[in-house]
């Protein structure tokens, strides 16, 4: 059986549509999931790049496709009122609320659709105290030792080579994106062609680069 770490940040569509859609994308084979809450901005700054909603045109077009892909994939998605908004209270809710410590996929779910499925403001204080109510998080998720841990986990998915979100790692190798779930799939899979493909960046030399 494979493992999958399923690196997410409840700030991003893409890792909405990716976490909705994983089930069905790999219906049949055998596999375990390990859900791991890190910082999307934090990976941005590391690599010195912007997020795609604070980028015009690209924010726009964000939007657009998440939802097509949300209409084409069966996928509920209302938007929330305002993007970016503050995902700190939510990645700490979620590592609050593990007991062994990596949420679980309901309590993921919770979160994910809070955020991405009611439609409202995602950060609202009020919300947020409803939330934390339903989830019942075992630990504060304002907590210096909560806190730590998503400074921790994200650390360790830069380490990791990490650069944004959703990422599902298995083998040590990273699969970017929700349209990366068919090549995910087919990895499990055991596709022959593989080892080939994911080589295929060694025959291309660096070229310009940018300062």
């Amino acid at each position: 059986m494979k493992h999958i770490d399923f690196y997410l940040d409840f700030i991003s569509p893409y890792a909405y549509l990716a976490f909705e859609r994983l089930p069905q994308a790999l219906e049949g084979l055998s596999y375990e999931v390990t859900y791991r809450p890190i910082l999307f901005a934090g990976l941005l700054k590391h690599h010195g790049q912007l997020g795609p909603a604070e980028i015009d045109g690209k924010r726009e077009w964000t939007y657009r496709q998440v939802a097509w892909l949300a209409h084409t994939n069966g996928i509920s998605l209302r938007m929330p009122h305002a993007h970016p908004f503050n995902p700190l209270p939510l990645l700490r809710l979620a590592l609050a609320c593990a007991s062994q410590g990596t949420p679980n996929r309901y309590q993921c779910e919770t979160i994910f659709r809070h955020a991405w499925s009611q439609g409202g403001v995602a950060d609202d204080v009020t919300r947020l105290a409803a939330l934390t109510r339903q989830l019942n998080p075992s630990r504060d998720p304002a907590g210096s030792e909560v806190k730590q841990e998503l400074k921790s986990a994200t650390q360790a998915a830069i380490s990791a080579g990490l650069f944004g979100v959703p990422s599902m790692v298995v083998d040590g190798r990273v699969f970017w994106g929700f349209d990366a779930l068919p090549m995910l799939r087919a990895y499990l899979e055991g596709d022959r062609g593989f080892d080939q493909i994911w080589t295929a960046p060694e025959g291309v030399e660096q070229g310009l680069r940018r300062e």
